[in-house]
This record gives C-alpha cells, sequence and structure tokens, in this order.
C-alpha cells in the first residue's frame, strides 16, 4: 500500500532531526504515530474489502503519477480517469474514488506545478479539476482554474454534477473579471460547451441560468429545438417576473422568439401581450396563416382589451377581417356568457331579498328595514344591478310595467330612489344589459330623454357601462354621449364624462380626448368635474404615457387653488395622471419630478400615486421597501398620501404569489403598529390582494376589522370582504355578512356597506370575477386594474364617495368584470360541449419529466367556470385545442392522429 505523502513528510522529517528531538519528544512523537496508525487501521477496517482494495488501488495510482517517467505517469492518470468516471453513487454520497481520493489532492497540485508544459500536464488539470468539486475551498473556484488549464474537450463525460458545478463557477468569474475589465473569452468557450449538454440532457433551466449569469441569452436559439422549447420559453416566461427590468423584456423576447420560431401564434401572441409591444402583436398576427388560429388570437386580443385595427396586410379577404374584428371586439362575449348560464342554469333573475335571506338572520335585523329607506333603496339598486350582470332580466328595472306588485315596473323602482340615487338606478339598467349593446341601448333609450337630470345622467352612464370592453362598428357610445358633455347640469356632464371613460378605456380614442381635455383644463370648471375628467382620460389612455394628457392635469394642478385642491375630487386629478403610467415604470420619472413642485396640499398624494401606478404588478421589491418605510413615518394633520402608499404595496406585490404572502404579512405589520389613516387603507389593501380569491387568512383578518372601533375601518373592512369574494358566492363570506347587515342594522352606512359586498360576492351569480390577472396570472389586463384602482382611491374617502353623492363610482368595477368560464367552440365558432379536468393549478415549471399540470381535479363538460387559482386540460384526446391555456374561448380542432376506441362509451 503506498504511504500517505502527508505521512511521510512527517517521517523524513522525523529521520532528519533524530538527535535533535530530546526524549520525551521522542516518546510523544512515536506515540502520535503509533495512534495515527491506529486510527487509520481502524477507519480501513470500517471499509469492505472491495473499497479497501479501491483505495489502495487510487492511492497507487497517485504514486505513479508522480513517477518520473512518462508513460508510467499516462497509465496511472488513465486508470485514475477511468475509476473517476466509471463511479456511481447514490444522490447523497460522494463517489467513492473521489473520497478516497481527497486526502492526496494537495500531493497532486504540488506535482503539477512541478510538471513542465505538456499535453501530460492538462491531462492532469483534467483530474485535479474534477477533484476540487468536493475539495476545494468556497469562493476558490479551483476546478475552474484547472479546467482552463486542462485539455480541451469533451466536459460532459465527467458528469452532470461537474458540469452544473463549472457553470456556477463560471458565473462567479465572469462577474469578477466584467467588473475588473478582464477578457472573457475563454469562460465563453466554456460555456458554449456547456450549454449544449445541459439543453440534451433536459437541463434547459440550468442552460437559460448560465447564459443569463454572461449575458449571452440570444446564444439560446441555436440550441433549442421543437421537442424542448415549450419547457425552456415556460422558464423563461416564469422567471421573468423575478428579473429587475430592463432584463426581464430581454427574457421575454427570447421566449417570443422562440415561440414563433415553432410557430406558436398563441403562446407568442400572450408574450408579446406581456411585454407590451404593439410592433410584436401585429408581426405575430401577420405571421399565423392558419384561419382558425387567427381567430384564437382574437380572443385572446380581446380578454386582455386590446382594441387592433385590421388593415389588408394582415387580412387580405374583407369578409375574413370584418369576422376576427368583431372577435377583437368582444361583441360575441354577452352571447357566450348567456350560453354559459343557461348551461348552468342560472338565468331566473334574483331579488336582493334572495340574497339578503333576512328569514337567516336574528329578528331585530328586518325592524332595520325602515331605517333611512332612501338608503336601502340605493343599496338594493346597486346588489341588484351586480347580481343580475349582464343576464338582460330582473326584477326591477327590466320586469315589464304590469308587475306593478312591489314597484316591479321600472318606473317604478327608478322614482323610489332619491335624487342622485335616481343616476345610479338609471345607471344600474347598463350593468344588468352589460355587454349586450344591441339589446341593452333601446332599453336605455327612453330614460334619455326624460325630465328628470338625475334620471339622464344615470342613463348616459347606463350607454357606457353597456359599451364597457365592447367596441362596435357603429360607435353608439360616442354618438349618444359627446353631445351631454358640455351641457349646463353638472350632474348629466359627470354621467357623459365617467360613460365614456367606461366605454372606451384602453382605446385611446382621439375624439375623447378633444373632447376631455379642454373641461380638465378649464379652471371655470369645478373640481369634481375636472376630477372625472381626468380619471376618464386616465382610463382611455391607461399605460400610455400621453404626454397631451399628462400635461393638461398637471396644468390643472397647479393653477387650482389650496381649497380646491383640498377637496376629496381634486385626488382623482392625481388618479387620472397615475393611470397614464400604469406599470410603465421609469417612463413615469419626468411627471413625478414636476409632481414634487405642486402645492404641497396634494403634491405627495400626487407623488405616490404616480409612483404606485408606475410600478403596479411589477414585483419591485425595493419599491415595496419604500413605500413600506413612507408608511412608518408620523404625519402632521392634513397629509394624506399613506393611504395610496399602503395600497401601492399590494398592486406592486401581487405581480406573483410569493410577493402577494410577503405583502400580506407586511400588512399585518401595519395593522398593528400603524396610525389611523393607514389602517383605513389596509383592508382596501388586502382586498386588492387577493380579489374574487377568498383565502381564509385574509377572510378572517377582515372580518375581525368589520368589527373594528373606528367606523371607517369597519366599512373598509366590509367592502373588501366583498372584493375578496367577488362572483365566487362564497358561503363564508355570505354568512359573515349576514351577522353583520344583523350586527349593524341601526347604522346606516355600515349596512350600505354591507349590502354592496353582499352583491359583490354573489355578482353575476357567481358566473364573474373582478380579478386583472388571466390567462394562468400570466397577463395583466390594465383596463381591469385600471377600474379596480380607481375604485379603491375613491373608497379612501366613503363618506365623500360611496355614502355621498358620488356612489356611481362603484361602476368603475365594470372595467374588471369578466366571466370566469371556459367555453370551447368548433371550428364554426359554436359551442362544443367536450370533456375537461378541472383542479388546482400546480407549478410544474422546471421540473423533469411530464409531471401533472393539476391536482384534485373533477371532470366537468364545457362550458365550466373556472375559480382563482383553477386550471382546465381537456379529457380527451380527439380535439386539439388552439391554445395551451384553456380559459374563456378556445377553438379546438379535431386530432388528425386520433383513433376512435369502440370499448369508450
Amino acid at each position: 500500500m503506498a504511504p500517505d505523502p502527508k505521512e511521510n513528510g512527517g517521517a523524513v522529517g522525523e529521520r532528519m532531526d533524530h538527535d535533535a528531538v530530546p526524549p520525551a519528544g521522542k516518546k510523544d512523537a512515536a506515540k502520535g504515530a503509533n495512534k495515527r496508525k491506529k486510527d487509520e487501521k481502524n477507519k480501513d477496517d470500517d471499509l469492505s474489502e472491495e473499497d479497501l482494495a479501491l483505495k489502495q488501488q487510487l492511492e497507487l495510482y497517485v504514486e505513479r503519477a508522480q513517477d518520473p517517467e512518462e508513460g508510467i505517469q499516462r497509465t496511472a492518470l488513465e486508470a485514475m480517469r477511468q475509476e473517476i468516471r466509471t463511479a456511481t453513487s447514490s444522490m447523497t454520497s460522494v463517489p467513492k474514488p473521489l473520497k478516497f481520493l481527497r486526502p492526496h489532492y494537495k500531493t497532486l497540485k504540488t506535482h503539477y506545478e512541478k510538471m513542465p508544459e505538456s499535453e501530460l500536464k492538462r491531462f492532469m488539470a483534467d483530474i485535479i479539476s474534477v477533484l476540487a468539486l468536493t475539495m476545494s475551498e468556497d469562493g476558490d473556484r479551483e476546478s475552474l482554474r484547472f479546467r482552463l488549464q486542462g485539455t480541451v474537450g469533451d466536459i460532459g463525460s465527467w458528469g452532470h454534477e461537474y458540469v452544473r458545478n463549472l457553470a456556477g463557477e463560471i458565473g462567479n468569474e465572469f462577474q469578477q473579471r466584467q467588473t475588473a475589465e478582464q477578457p472573457v473569452d475563454d469562460l465563453m468557450d466554456l460555456v458554449k460547451q456547456i450549454v449544449p449538454f445541459h439543453v440534451k440532457h433536459n437541463a434547459e433551466p440550468e442552460a437559460v441560468d448560465l447564459l443569463m449569469e454572461v449575458d449571452k441569452l440570444d446564444m439560446l436559439m441555436e440550441h433549442i429545438d421543437k421537442a424542448n422549447h415549450k419547457r425552456t420559453c415556460s422558464y423563461l416566461t416564469s422567471f421573468a417576473s423575478y428579473v429587475p427590468e430592463p432584463d426581464d423584456m430581454a427574457v421575454l423576447k427570447i421566449a417570443y422568439e422562440l415561440y414563433c420560431k415553432f410557430n406558436k401564434f398563441p403562446e407568442a401572441l400572450r408574450v408579446a401581450l406581456r411585454m407590451g409591444n404593439a410592433q410584436f402583436i401585429k408581426t405575430t398576427f401577420a405571421a399565423c396563416k392558419d384561419p382558425m388560429e387567427k381567430q384564437q388570437l382574437c380572443y385572446i386580443l380581446g380578454r386582455q382589451g386590446i382594441s387592433i385595427e385590421l388593415d389588408e396586410e394582415m387580412i387580405d379577404n374583407e369578409e375574413q377581417r370584418e369576422l376576427l374584428q368583431e372577435l377583437i371586439s368582444n361583441s360575441k362575449l354577452s352571447e357566450g356568457y348567456l350560453t354559459l348560464a343557461r348551461d348552468l342554469d342560472v338565468m331566473e333573475p334574483k331579488t336582493p331579498d334572495d340574497l339578503y335571506k333576512a328569514h337567516l338572520v336574528d329578528g331585530r335585523a328586518s325592524a332595520g328595514a325602515s331605517v333611512d329607506s332612501a338608503r336601502q333603496n340605493l343599496a338594493a339598486t346597486f346588489v341588484n344591478g351586480f347580481v343580475n350582470a349582464g343576464f338582460g332580466v330582473d326584477k326591477l328595472m327590466t320586469a315589464p310595467a304590469t308587475e306593478t306588485s312591489g314597484g316591479g315596473s321600472s318606473g317604478g323602482w327608478l322614482f323610489k330612489n332619491k335624487e342622485h340615487g335616481k343616476a345610479s338606478a338609471a345607471a344600474s339598467l347598463g350593468l344588468i344589459m352589460l355587454w349586450d349593446v344591441d339589446g341593452g341601448l333601446p332599453l336605455v333609450d327612453k330614460y334619455l330623454y326624460s325630465n328628470d337630470n338625475h334620471v339622464v345622467a344615470g342613463a348616459l352612464l347606463a350607454v357606457g357601462i353597456i359599451n364597457c370592453g365592447v367596441r362596435n362598428e357603429c360607435d353608439p357610445a360616442y354618438a349618444l354621449l359627446y353631445d351631454s358633455v358640455n351641457k349646463e347640469d353638472l350632474t348629466i356632464r359627470i354621467g357623459a364624462i365617467m360613460g365614456l371613460g367606461l366605454a372606451y378605456a384602453g382605446s385611446q380614442k382621439e375624439e375623447v380626448l378633444d373632447l376631455l381635455t379642454p373641461i380638465v383644463s378649464d379652471s371655470k370648471v369645478g373640481i369634481e368635474l375636472a376630477g372625472f375628467a381626468a380619471v376618464a382620460l386616465g382610463l382611455i389612455y391607461v399605460g400610455s404615457c400621453n404626454e397631451v394628457v399628462a400635461q393638461s392635469i398637471v396644468q390643472t394642478l397647479m393653477e387650482r387653488s389650496e381649497a380646491e385642491l383640498g377637496e376629496p375630487l381634486a385626488r382623482f386629478l392625481c388618479l387620472g395622471l397615475g393611470l397614464l403610467y400604469l406599470g410603465k415604470q421609469d417612463a413615469a420619472d419626468a411627471t413625478m419630478e414636476v409632481a414634487k413642485t405642486l402645492n404641497e396640499k396634494i403634491s405627495k398624494y400626487c407623488l405616490v400615486t404616480i409612483e404606485t401606478c408606475a410600478y403596479a404588478g411589477t414585483g419591485n421589491v425595493l419599491k415595496v421597501q419604500a413605500l413600506l418605510s413612507m408608511c412608518g413615518d408620523h404625519l402632521e394633520k392634513g397629509d394624506n398620501h399613506q393611504a395610496p402608499a399602503v395600497l401601492g404595496i399590494a398592486l406592486i406585490a401581487m405581480a406573483e404569489e410569493l410577493g402577494c404572502d410577503m405583502a400580506i404579512r407586511s400588512l399585518e405589520h401595519l395593522l398593528q403598529y400603524g396610525e389611523q389613516n393607514i389602517r383605513r387603507a389596509v383592508p382596501l389593501a388586502l382586498g386588492i390582494l387577493s380579489i374574487s380569491n377568498p383565502k381564509i387568512s385574509v377572510m378572517d383578518t377582515l372580518s375581525r376589522l368589520t368589527h373594528d372601533s373606528d367606523s371607517e375601518v369597519a366599512m373598509s373592512a366590509t367592502i373588501s370582504l366583498g372584493l375578496i369574494g367577488a362572483g365566487t358566492n362564497n358561503a363564508r363570506i355570505a354568512g359573515m355578512l349576514r351577522n353583520l347587515s344583523s350586527y349593524y342594522y341601526k347604522d346606516p352606512s355600515l349596512l350600505f356597506c354591507v349590502r354592496i359586498a353582499q352583491g359583490l360576492v354573489h355578482m353575476g351569480k357567481g358566473l364573474l370575477t373582478l380579478n386583472p390577472y388571466h390567462s394562468d396570472r400570466f397577463l395583466l389586463s390594465n383596463v381591469a386594474l385600471a377600474g379596480l384602482i380607481t375604485f379603491l382611491h375613491a373608497s379612501f374617502d366613503m363618506k365623500a364617495f360611496i355614502l355621498g353623492k358620488f356612489h356611481y363610482v362603484l361602476y368603475f368595477l365594470v372595467l374588471a368584470m369578466q366571466p370566469r368560464m371556459l367555453i370551447t367552440l368548433d371550428e364554426n365558432l359554436k359551442p362544443l360541449p367536450v370533456p375537461v379536468r378541472v383542479g388546482q393549478a400546480v407549478d410544474v415549471v422546471g421540473q423533469a419529466g411530464r409531471p401533472k399540470t393539476i391536482t384534485g381535479f373533477q371532470t366537468h363538460t364545457t362550458p365550466v367556470i373556472l375559480a382563482t387559482g383553477d386550471r382546465a386540460e381537456l379529457a380527451t384526446e380527439k380535439y386539439l385545442p388552439l391554445s395551451s391555456v384553456l380559459e374563456g374561448f378556445v377553438i379546438l380542432k379535431l386530432n388528425p392522429d386520433y383513433q376512435h376506441d369502440h370499448l369508450s362509451s
């Protein structure tokens, strides 16, 4: 057995200094040597015969590798390499050859330094590089250093773990060299060997990580093929959320190019929409040649609320162009929604009393009905609108005139509301006829000629609501509304302006810009009207950074007096400005600088509003930290910028699941330690974080806050209970709200909030959602988010808006309402019932093999409704979906390879 070089060295030393060692020292040295031999003997006794033989064999190779004769060296190194490469081990242990060679690592390194430059020296470097895998100190990067001095060859043959370790060291070395401005060519040669190895062995995520470290992500294109592009792209798109800008766009661009390369146009379009790149959207559309696939692209565009005018370059056939334009403009949405309702048998209209279920509540609640009956009727108007939204029939507004019992005729119910209550009542007709332009406008028409200005204002708002998210070639909304914008009466003007904002949200329609900009700029106009005009423009030009709108709003904020800027509706001017930069990050910097120069009464509020809107949905951790520290400040009286800061934490963190959970924890801290104005905003922030997604923990927190001693906190929490349960029919929340209605039966304001929340929970009889995220949480609809932000900003001051005369701000929620459905269509776009599995979505990004994408599924026949966090997949192989994400409208085509099994039913 070859002696250990360390021990051998020790022995030589002993012999040389023999006489110098005093007798006692000799004894100790002898004892030490005996102890070492004993330990080694014990260690060797623990090994099996096979392992002992291997250990001795390897020690012999180490000795031979230091032989002066080259031939013997080469043979020893060759044998050592063979042993290391053929070694197998379990997942948790080090391979035996590496384990037994560990004591000789330094010996081999020392010998390597003495070797002359030759092929043999490079051979030795390869072996030391592999040994460094288990031996080198952290941060030494010896494995990489010896690899670069070794042979240029197949590094994959040393195994996965070695290649992964090397990739990690390359990343660190690259960073260091970049900082020191040293060349990195030798590292790039290694990268060119490692990336194909990873891709070939199904480790695409590791290839992507390495290329990200060395800023060469575009190298990925040449290595990905049809078989592995899906795994690679799903990894790219999901980790784009965790990459700072502008790198996130570079990552998405590679994913987009890969999808286009393999003709996966629906997926490519989703990535283009995520990037917000209009050019890519048009290119994808033009590149897609399959007419059915083009129709699927139109459905995706319609769901995202992007309106493109198709030209002859995109589609040369005029008839087909009209059909596709119709799909983009969502004109089939109402029809699909009603198909779903009929299939689920929920067409029967519901009355507010059906939801209140007063018989289940303690006796005292019914006595409260007589208190403030106009307020109760107004609540019933909203509840009735929300629950029957989009169904086209109800028992209060659309019931035939013969049904006079209980004020069933629409005229009767309308006049059970007082003054501005009539506006909301007339507007609720628009909510009931939601998306049905042809059926809804004739019903609203008669109210446009009423003598009561409030009714006219409500009817104008109803026109906007009906056209919300739906484009029509006749463009009826503008024709009906533009005339009323400059009428005398303030209520009518606000109704028309808000109607335009809802009807053209996200469309960037220039005629509306020309119509509303003068109203924002006119200093003679009341701040209320200017505020609504600013928000309407913010909605129409959401996320567009339009300079004309921005300048006119900033100009107004500069010119208005301090008293006017102190009004609640002055905040809507700031909000309009913020919506222009929704999700646009740095693009808002210049406007934020200007906001710092505004009157101190509104400057901070404006600054925070713009910043929180600009970073909404980005997950930017630094911004969240800045907002949290802002919430820690103790304010002078009159400062109100902490409320939008609290909401901003939720808006930024809602980008991904992890951020949501962390934000919920941070908001819990703010509840415990924050001041009153912060505590009032926290429930609203929780509401947007889990909107239409009733998480038990959030539900319990809000339930606790509904009994808070501060009535404003209780109101916010009550409304937020409605938001987190919006459109889910959640029985637990419905029970909580019933109990609250009995608890607050003597408090008309809080009871009103409870009723609104009840309406939201049962919105669309459980078929609608307010969640702005769709396509497996990949896409964020700017228009939907803008509607929610507007409603939440109004909720900061409940008394002025929802409990005051501007309760119709509740209708801004219409912008976020979408059916939470999956409808499968055949080639003629007719509903096609097929079995689908619906279950809880599982994150399988970067996992090996083909793991299941859903868990705890049930099989249903389409059309079906999908809850937040649900995912559907086809339960039959007879059809192939044209979209990889089964949500909304999905076109199916027959599978050409399908073999009909005569045994299956």
